[in-house]
């Protein structure tokens, strides 16, 4: 088992964004964990607080996972849509 650090490196702000970088992550094979904040006993309170979700990513990869993650947040429409 790696004892590898995991570094939370972005705050997801939606479902869709969240979906497109876990599409991308796992094309570019690496390890994630997303910690969402939405909770059915609150009906999603502290997703205003603490944005939909916290995106964590081994320390080896950081760099890499923010690169992708910057590049699919300069999607205007799919990320900031407010159809």
């Amino acid at each position: 088992m790696s004892s590898e650090k995991w570094k939370k490196i972005h705050t997801i702000e939606s479902i869709f964004e969240m979906d497109m970088i876990k599409d991308a992550l796992e094309k570019e094979d690496l390890e994630y964990n997303i910690k969402e904040h939405k909770d059915t006993a609150y009906d999603g309170l502290f997703v205003l607080q603490k944005g939909y979700a916290s995106l964590f990513v081994r320390e080896k990869d950081e760099e890499l996972a923010k690169s992708i993650v910057k590049h699919i947040r300069s999607i205007p429409y799919v990320v900031f849509s407010k159809d």
